[in-house]
Order: C-alpha cells, then sequence, then structure tokens
C-alpha cells in the first residue's frame, strides 16, 4: 500500500475512542494596560472558542480524516458537556457512547490568549477545571456501550488523560476483540500492557522509566526497548517534538523519523490526538506500523503549525504525502 492509498482507505473506518474527553476553551483579547489594583495585566476580551479537547480531540481528528470515531466516555451534565455534545452532533458524530453524569465535571482547560486580531496570540495563562471521576461513576453503562461500539470497529484508540475513567484493567477489553488497539496514557503509561501500540512522547517515557535520555541517541535506544519490552505491545512510536519520532518494533530495528515541516513550532496543543488518531487509522485499514507512523508523523507536523487545538483534515495530510513523496 502506498501512503496515499492508506489515507483514500481511511473514508467511512470505524474507530473507538474510549477516553477522556474535555472541553478545550480559547479566550482571545487584546492588552489594554496594567492593573492599577495590582500588577496584572487587564486583557480586553475579544472572543471565546470552545472546542473538543483530550480524547474528544481525537474524535474530531478521526472525523476530520474521513473516518468513523464512535467516542465512548462520559461528561458531566453542564454547559461544557452539553456543548461538546452539540458539537459532535452537528459533525454526525454517533455519541451514544457519551453518558451524562450529573455528579460530574466535565474536565475544561481554559487558555487565555493576549495579542491583536491578525497577530500572534501568546498564551498568559491556562485555568484548568475537573477533578477525577469517582470509582463507581457510570462505570456499568460506559462498559455495556464499549463492548457494544467495540463489535462495529476496525480499531480503538484509548486516551488517558488521568481523570480516573481508564483504569488498567480496561485493556483485557481490548485484548479480547483482536483489534489494533492504541494507548495514549498522560501519567500512568506503563499501566496498559499487552495492547497493540502506545505513542508517548519523550517526556512520558522518561517518566515511566525514570531516567532522562536528553539528547543521547543511546538512551533513547535503551530506553524505547525497554518500555517496549515492558509494556509487551507490537510496537512504540516515541513524538519527540522539534527531533521528530522513533518507532520501536519487536525484532525490526529502530525507525528515525524526521519532523515534517518545519522545526519552528507554533503550537503543541493537541498535537498528541492528531497522532494517534492518525496512527489508530492507519493501522485499521491493515497499514504496518512503519507506514502508519509516517503518516502520523506528516499530521504530527501541521498539526504544530496550527494554534490552538486544530484538527489535520484528510486534504491536508494527503497534500502534505504527495508534495513530500510524489505520490499521485
Amino acid at each position: 500500500m502506498t501512503l496515499k492509498s492508506i489515507i483514500d482507505a481511511f473514508q467511512g473506518r470505524p474507530v473507538v475512542v474510549y477516553g477522556d474527553l474535555v472541553a478545550d476553551v480559547f479566550v482571545y483579547g487584546d492588552i489594554s494596560r496594567i492593573s492599577r489594583e495590582a500588577p496584572v495585566l487587564i486583557l480586553s476580551h475579544r472572543e471565546t472558542q470552545i472546542v473538543p479537547g483530550g480524547a474528544a480531540n481525537a474524535v474530531h481528528n478521526l472525523w476530520a480524516l474521513g473516518g468513523e470515531p464512535l467516542p465512548v466516555g462520559i461528561v458531566g451534565d453542564d454547559r461544557e458537556g452539553e456543548l461538546l455534545l452539540d458539537y459532535f452532533a452537528a459533525l454526525k458524530v454517533d455519541t451514544r457512547g457519551i453518558k451524562r453524569v450529573k455528579s460530574y465535571r466535565t474536565p475544561t482547560k481554559t487558555r487565555f490568549l493576549a495579542g491583536a486580531a491578525h497577530a500572534y496570540q501568546q498564551q498568559v495563562l491556562r485555568l484548568d477545571v475537573g477533578a477525577p471521576v469517582q470509582a463507581d461513576v457510570g462505570r456499568g453503562a460506559i462498559g455495556r456501550a464499549l463492548r457494544t461500539r467495540l463489535r462495529k470497529a476496525d480499531a480503538a484508540l484509548v486516551s488517558d488523560y488521568g481523570y480516573g475513567l481508564v483504569q488498567p484493567e480496561i485493556s483485557a477489553e481490548f485484548r479480547g476483540t483482536g483489534l489494533p488497539a492504541i494507548v495514549d496514557s498522560r501519567y500512568n503509561i506503563g499501566a496498559y500492557p499487552g495492547l497493540t501500540a502506545a505513542t508517548p512522547n519523550e517526556s512520558e517515557v522518561e517518566a515511566a522509566l525514570g531516567i532522562k535520555i536528553g539528547n543521547d541517541p543511546n538512551k533513547l535506544e535503551l530506553a524505547g526497548r525497554a518500555l517496549l519490552r515492558r509494556l509487551k505491545h507490537e510496537a512504540l512510536l516515541v513524538t519527540r517534538g522539534k527531533d521528530g519520532m522513533a518507532l520501536f518494533e519487536r525484532g525490526r530495528k529502530t525507525t528515525h523519523i524526521p519532523i515534517y515541516g518545519t522545526d519552528e513550532i507554533a503550537d503543541v496543543t493537541g498535537a498528541g490526538d492528531t497522532v494517534i488518531a492518525v496512527f489508530t487509522l492507519a493501522l485499521s485499514t491493515g497499514a504496518g506500523f512503519s507506514d502508519a507512523a509516517r503518516l502520523a508523523n506528516y499530521a504530527g507536523g501541521i498539526a504544530v503549525m496550527k494554534h490552538g487545538t486544530r484538527t489535520v483534515t484528510r486534504k491536508e495530510l494527503t497534500k502534505a504525502v504527495t508534495s513530500d513523496t510524489g505520490q499521485k
């Protein structure tokens, strides 16, 4: 399969997304002056945008790439939860696997950005709201929704942002399906052994192993192999910012993929969600790990050149591949 043919095969591919659904809020304004009450900047409000974040951003990316996302998770009985459901309903994403829970607060990350309307927007503050879900909240209904949707899927994506919905024991649900199951865990990647692959960034690998990799290629190799053995996965795709990606596979040499585009990164917000979405969607078509990683690298390079939480579309990904490789 060529990379172009893999992208073409994205259309209509059903992928389950199980994880922490987050609302990303962006508040834009201009710095008008310094407050007389305290030495702080006064932001004159211009506009507010609310977009899917966390696992919801992975859902959004799958949709933008032509896939059929099947989200499974919870939101609170609050404005942010309602807005996320409305957002997906407008895209005709199946939201029946998303349960509203009154005792839960939809995780919300509010970023305040300052700058003129058509100039660079500098983030000056981020406010996070939302506590981990209680152990017994909605788990029965969520488990049933997950099993139902896994029967319809070609792959599964697990997005653990540390809000408590995703627990290590859930791995058994995915291992029993035979589907490619890819996990991204912000704080606990080592707790999900036996799946197909994981997509941690380099700092998450360091945290999982209690080491520092720095710019040492030998330490990177040892760390990647050690985590791959610990997880008992078939592959490990480590994202490395401006240094691109490193793909570790059982029984194969490590593949180092240089960053696509420029290393002058604009904004990394949500880029990891884009990477795992493309990687998983590619595997759902039957593509190998190497081709899936190369496509994820293209998508990651596009994502970090956009400000805020933004998707990468199938058209953008196709254009990047054809312009870089000449594939038609």
